[in-house]
């Protein structure tokens, strides 16, 4: 008669489990964790805009001391970004942010960065815009807001070569002449580096003869319009986003301060060349963008620095944009 199979009871086989996980475990303790990996994947968020595909890529980020911004007390300051738990422990923490466009015939970037000119929290973009799947070497468009260097320093590699190589570099025609055209040696001892970076960036387009200026309100290439906030520098510019009835200001530098700027525009900030006409530009453009409800993308809003405005009392709100996967 063949031998009948030993038979297991559900305790025996509990127990048996239980001593196998807490040898595991042992042994893992033994081991110990892995090791924390303490890095960030790079920047990206993309959406759909009509038909363009907006890519917004984080360079990285800075922080900008409290005392830098004009028309409130230090201390109010400090209390409002403690309220919203943003301490400024070392400075107000800034995104620098760009954005990449796709519209089916141009692949446009607005802004390029920091590069190697903001210390080694920036400069990342190419390595998102990779992440992005797309190469620095596919741009066909470079549009610049501004001359500052968180906005211009990437053009360039750390070789001094245009980092987008194929593209084509747009600059308002008031900000060329005030940071491109100016002789740095007729500036202030402290303000020549400005303007000698400005020029060092830009030289490798002008010398290809991809370099080429536009005046407020041009329509710089289809379905993309320079919007005048002159004020933060001689030539500071938006660029609106158009397609299928969507639209999108890319609004470079009308926020700094999302914590402070947002609930009061009345507040300025030291880099502003002119912070009458800044302020004047801030009010402005959040009237339009809380009434007309399109969207806005900030290059120093909270990563991805894409969302609406929205009308609050005396002052305004920031809603961020929703994670959402691609349709």
């Amino acid at each position: 008669m063949p031998a009948q199979p030993r038979k297991h009871s559900w305790r025996n086989i509990t127990a048996l489990s239980l001593l196998c996980a807490a040898l595991g475990l042992a042994q893992s303790a033994i081991a110990g964790p892995p090791a924390q990996v303490k890095t960030q994947a790079p920047g990206y968020f993309r959406m759909m805009l009509g038909d363009f595909e907006v890519t917004a890529l984080l360079d990285g980020m800075t922080k900008i001391p409290v005392e830098y911004l004009k028309g409130v007390k230090t201390e109010e300051a400090q209390r409002t970004l403690e309220r919203v738990f943003a301490p400024a422990d070392g400075g107000m923490q800034t995104a620098i942010n760009a954005y990449l466009v796709h519209t089916g015939a141009n692949l446009v970037l607005i802004d390029a960065g920091g590069g190697s000119f903001m210390g080694p929290k920036a400069g990342h973009l190419p390595e998102a815009m990779r992440a992005a799947d797309y190469a620095p070497e596919q741009v066909d468009a470079v549009l610049l807001t501004h001359g500052h260097r968180d906005h211009l320093g990437g053009l360039v590699d750390a070789q001094g070569a245009a980092a987008f190589p194929n593209a084509t570099l747009f600059i308002a025609a008031p900000e060329a002449a005030y940071w491109v055209e100016t002789d740095p040696a007729t500036q202030p001892q402290d303000k020549r580096p400005r303007f000698e970076l400005a020029r060092k960036v830009t030289a490798p387009y002008k010398a290809a003869g991809k370099y080429r200026t536009f005046a407020p309100g041009d329509e710089i290439l289809p379905g993309l319009t320079a919007v005048d906030l002159i004020g933060h520098t001689p030539g500071h510019c938006g660029v609106m986003l158009r397609s299928k009835g969507q639209a999108m200001l890319v609004w470079g530098d009308v926020i700094h301060s999302h914590a402070t700027q947002f609930a009061k525009p009345r507040i300025a900030i030291e880099f502003d060349t002119d912070q009458a006409k800044a302020v004047a530009a801030r009010k402005r453009v959040l009237a339009e963008a809380a009434s007309e409800g399109c969207w806005v993308a900030g290059l120093h809003l909270p990563f991805p620095g894409i969302g609406h405005v929205l009308k609050t009392g005396g002052g305004y709100a920031w809603v961020p944009v929703e994670y959402a996967p691609m349709p």
